[in-house]
């Protein structure tokens, strides 16, 4: 009645309890270490449906279920060697029907399992020049798993001496995929490996390079260099990454090996090859990367390349891209991430496509900080777009630092409006409209007759006072000598400034433009 209850029991519970208390364990998804101390001591009792543990069989193991993960070396120990060994060889041929979590089981009592017979009978020290059981065939290949050791195990040797002596090389070959399907330990690897040597006698034909897997990660760079790769199959299948990780020296020499006997990288090789080893290669190799490769092999990141070889990688991205310029934002999506090695006249040009492009933050600071400096407050506003507001968040960044002092201070606040900080001031002999030395005063001058509408202007510089400049009173307007125009003409617009009789003004200083008319100045006045 307990039902799931069961598993929260308490250890001294267990042994103290109806029998039938194991088929209720079963259920439990995990024991606690001292409640699977209870449970042997429950079965060493030998008052359980199963017996004693010296008289199970393959049958009475099978029958314990899950309760056997919970076996410790006592109660294994005294469990028949025969037992064991059949429990062992029907793990490990369900092993590669299983799925991971089953394989993660499997594994923990195929090494109880050994364990246990390492300690009650030491059978494979008798004899180390011999298999001490069935030679490994085809048939029961999955027997190799007999032969991996745990790293804790003791006579570990001598069951990696078992492996070697009980796998022949022939039956390796032939069975190669299916043996390194298998929970392969680096220990055994390493055996499997000088049996591949052994058998090719240290030149492996190219077909069977495809299929050396985990192994083809044990060859030193000295060995990869008398690798016979020639073809771009041969190298993806080498660089797969089902076969584990790559040293990037292993890389850098097989891809080497591979440009050495003329081959040509392929988009879906860039791809298996990665940006981050992409940049390992030398520049004369990165030279050799035809461009319609950089076409199909996708976003690669290539940000850990030198500036030299970002350069020279989106050279190759532009020209195969090129046919797509005339839309620009499809454009911009492909050559996005090789813009990192973009000329400023580039990004100009992707600036004034008339399509925005909204670049985000993360492509902004990888641009080429020296091409970045080019480019104008207005070359910038319109690269980001939308994401401009984000340049604020990252004004501390040394590439915009840099780029920001290059500016002007008063286009960066009219311009861009999000108050970056740090630009050029104003050169000497500009003020601000606020606090200027002298201000302007334009003063319209009547033409005569009287009767002609059109004025010319003058400017007269006028001492700035605590008073408004609205208060600062006129001069007097001397006649223009210039002739009247006719009623409902335009104004002078153009040439030299109109003569007037006035008198030499004094020097005066221009005030800076506030952002709110910051705009090319008219010609609809003439200044003296």
């Amino acid at each position: 009645s307990l039902g799931a209850l069961v598993c929260d029991l308490e250890p001294g519970t267990i042994p103290a309890s109806d029998p039938n208390i194991l088929e209720k364990l079963k259920l439990c998804p995990a024991l606690t270490e001292a409640q699977q101390d209870a449970l042997n001591a429950l079965l060493l009792s030998g008052d359980t449906a199963y017996g004693d543990p010296s008289s199970w069989d393959l049958q009475t193991l099978q029958d314990l279920g899950p309760l056997v993960l919970a076996l410790n070396q006592t109660t294994l120990s005294l469990v028949a060697e025969a037992a064991r060994e059949d429990f062992r060889r029907s793990i490990a041929a369900a092993y590669i029907s299983q799925g991971r979590s089953q394989r993660e089981q499997s594994l923990i009592l195929l090494r109880a399992l050994a364990a246990a017979s390492a300690a009650s009978q030491p059978r494979l020290q008798r004899s180390a020049d011999r298999c001490q059981s069935e030679p490994i065939a085809a048939s029961n290949i999955e027997d190799i798993i007999l032969y991996l050791p745990h790293p804790d195990d003791l006579g570990q040797l001598d069951l990696l001496n078992q492996l070697d002596l009980c796998l022949s090389n022939d039956v390796l070959i032939e069975n190669l995929e299916a043996v390194l399907d298998l929970p392969i330990t680096t220990q055994a690897s390493r055996v499997l490996k000088k049996k591949v040597d052994e058998f090719f006698q240290g030149s492996i034909p190219e077909e069977q390079l495809k299929r050396l897997g985990m192994l083809s990660r044990l060859y030193t760079e000295q060995e990869i260099s008398q690798w016979q790769v020639t073809s771009s199959d041969t190298l993806s299948a080498l660089l797969s990454d089902t076969g584990g990780q790559w040293n990037d020296s292993q890389v850098q020499q097989l891809l080497s090996r591979y440009l050495a006997l003329g081959g040509s990288l392929t988009g879906p090789l860039l791809q298996e090859i990665g940006g981050k080893r992409l940049c390992n290669l030398q520049e004369e190799q990165i030279q050799q990367i035809p461009a319609a490769a950089i076409r199909t092999a996708g976003k690669l990141n290539i940000s850990s390349c030198s500036q030299s070889k970002k350069d020279q990688l989106y050279g190759k991205a532009r020209e195969a891209f090129a046919s797509l310029t005339s839309t620009p934002g499809l454009y911009y999506c492909q050559i996005q991430p090789y813009l990192c090695g973009a000329p400023a006249e580039d990004l100009k040009n992707l600036a004034s496509a008339g399509v925005a492009i909204n670049m985000n933050l993360s492509t902004f600071l990888a641009l080429n900080p020296e091409e970045l400096k080019k480019l104008s407050v207005i070359d910038v506003k319109r690269l980001l777009g939308i994401n401009l507001p984000e340049l604020k968040k990252h004004e501390q960044e040394p590439l915009v630092v840099s780029w920001v002092q290059q500016q002007s201070q008063q286009e960066l606040d009219c311009v861009l409006n999000i108050g970056l900080q740090g630009g050029r001031p104003e050169p000497t002999g500009t003020a601000s409209p606020a606090a200027t030395s002298t201000a302007a005063v334009t003063t319209p001058v009547p033409t005569t007759p009287a009767s002609v509408t059109s004025t010319a202007t003058v400017t007269t510089p006028v001492p700035t006072t605590p008073a408004s400049l609205s208060t600062v009173p006129p001069r007097t307007p001397t006649p223009s000598t210039q002739s009247p125009t006719p009623s409902g003409t335009p104004p002078h617009t153009g040439g030299p400034p109109v003569p007037t009789a006035t008198p030499p003004a004094r020097p005066t200083v221009t005030s800076a433009v506030p952002c709110s008319t910051h705009q090319a100045p008219t010609t609809d006045r003439a200044t003296s």
